[in-house]
């Protein structure tokens, strides 16, 4: 009957797991999955923000496709009327539900998720959701504030609980309605944290003591950094926490300490997620689906810890566009599993640190706009085409190659064949490349440098990211009609990841990068 399809997708999740080689984490339920997935090391959204890059990897389309680098446009309105994925399975037999965010909510998926195009019910959102950015971290002074840094009492928080919790809960009732109808679903859950603000139980703050928590590796902003590349973080400096620390604009820095707790909140609330990936997973084998789900894991796009004094995404650097990815396929990336044989059983984060590794981990270097490709094929169907140059009009393409082909890791030293990429990205055949961009309202940093509306962009930054480099181009943007003038080019940043793996020293104005363009 073909596989069903457990979509995991987190929000503003960098690769920090104990899967992905970070010593300090407790991520024991995301290393167990990850122990009987393959994992790719090298995964990269296409733009680094939220509804872009979810509208970019659910239609299989890149930014310049949907023509959405902001939150203010539909792209079955503005761009063209695009299948999606979980439209695609819905039309294939599958009942495709959603829970949490796995679209952005608003404008970009016309205030309901895609619905009733993508699923088959309506997306159900956490009843907590709307308190999210209300006052509801006690300060040292006993009042409540709006903060950054959010450790909270959960038996304290309005109805009890959080938003994360009531979609694990959700997602577990949906799969054992799944299991009594005997449906082949694709089940989308979109968890929340660690995205701002890092409002997690506060138990979790205990695995991680502040003398442990360092700062990052490079906390400065790099000397030859083009100013616009730097993103100013100004939805951090809203908290309340922030503001009150009165940092200088645009480049702060944040007081050391108050770095350090930033980092530990984030670690806390990766553990909180554990958790609840756990319980889900758990679920998944209790109602014995394990033997026949795929699992997907992975997250709209990163966040910068304070490299290159940035906080939050909103860049083109690896900390913002880099994201876990790991796919578990029964039968494929593990041995076949027995119907009823427990594969994830829950693992307490204060518990367990087991130091599992990945059953596979590819180094090759993917794009999250191959997700629906790659999905299609694992389970079975008919894998879409490749989109032609100008797909606008076309409904059902997609412009990232499926990477089922690099699922035999063993295979990695040997050449890729010749038809391993779709034609459109041939050129690129020897070595695999991921695209992302970022638009900008001006080429110094301005208080919409983060989040510009389409009307007020004027820059775009292109990026491509080998395994070898990373080069972006900041060029000049007309967004009437959503063109980019390669001949403008108003800076550029070139990093070698070999010597310089946090791309801290840019060298393109020490080099001759024609063979680049």
């Amino acid at each position: 009957d073909g596989m069903n399809v457990l979509f995991i997708v987190v929000d503003d999740l960098r690769p920090v797991l104990g899967c992905y080689g970070d010593k300090l984490v407790k991520s024991p339920n995301i290393d167990q999955l990850a122990s009987r997935s393959i994992v790719f090391s090298n995964a990269y959204a296409q733009q680094a923000v939220c509804a872009p890059s979810r509208v970019s990897f659910l239609t299989g389309r890149r930014p310049d496709t949907t023509r959405l680098y902001d939150f203010y446009s539909y792209w079955r309105v503005h761009a063209g009327n695009y299948s999606t994925m979980p439209q695609y399975f819905k039309e294939n037999g599958y009942v495709t539900l959603s829970v949490g965010k796995v679209f952005h909510p608003g404008v970009s998926s016309n205030y309901n998720d895609d619905y009733p195009y993508s699923w088959s019910i309506p997306p159900f959102h956490p009843s907590t959701e709307k308190y999210e950015n209300d006052k509801t971290c006690r300060g040292k002074d006993g009042k409540l504030y709006a903060n950054l840094v959010c450790p909270v009492d959960v038996t304290e928080m309005p109805s009890g609980t959080l938003p994360d919790i009531q979609s694990t809960e959700e997602a577990i009732r949906l799969l054992n309605v799944m299991k009594a109808n005997k449906q082949k679903f694709f089940l989308a859950v979109g968890y929340h944290k660690p995205h701002i603000p890092l409002r997690y139980p506060q138990e979790f703050l205990k695995l991680y003591p502040l003398e442990n928590i360092t700062l990052a590796p490079d906390p400065w902003v790099p000397e030859k950094l083009p100013s616009v590349a730097y993103n100013p973080w100004t939805d951090i400096r809203q908290r309340d926490d922030v503001k009150a620390l009165n940092v200088s604009f645009p480049y702060g820095p944040l007081p050391d300490d108050f770095q350090r707790q930033i980092r530990q909140s984030y670690y806390a609330a990766v553990s909180y997620l554990d958790m609840q990936v756990g319980l889900l997973l758990n679920a998944l084998d209790d109602v014995g689906l394990s033997s026949r789900t795929i699992v997907v894991f992975t997250a709209d796009h990163g966040w910068s810890l304070g490299e290159h004094g940035e906080w939050a995404k909103y860049s083109n650097f690896d900390v913002a566009t880099r994201v876990p990815l790991m796919l578990y396929v029964p039968g494929m990336t593990t041995s076949s599993v027995r119907p009823g044989e427990r594969v994830f059983p829950y693992l307490d984060p204060f518990h367990h640190v087991l130091g599992l590794v990945p059953q596979g981990q590819s180094k090759k270097v993917v794009e999250l706009v191959s997700l629906f490709s790659t999905l299609a094929e694992l389970a079975g169907l008919q894998v879409p085409p490749a989109c032609p140059e100008t797909s606008f009009h076309v409904a059902l393409c997609t412009e990232g190659a499926s990477i089922v082909r690099y699922f035999n890791t063993s295979e990695e030293k040997v050449e890729e064949e010749e038809n391993g990429c779709d034609g459109t990205y041939r050129r690129f055949n020897e070595e695999p490349v991921a695209f992302s961009q970022y638009p900008r309202p001006a080429d110094t940093p301005q208080w919409n440098s983060d989040k510009p509306k389409l009307k007020d962009i004027r820059i775009m930054g292109y990026s491509m990211r080998t395994i070898d480099y990373r080069y972006t181009v900041w060029v000049r943007f007309y967004p009437n009609n959503f063109s980019a003038d390669f001949e403008d080019i108003h800076a550029g940043e070139l990093y070698m990841v070999e010597t310089d793996p946090n791309q801290d020293y840019n060298i393109y104005n020490n080099t001759s990068h024609g063979g680049f363009l």
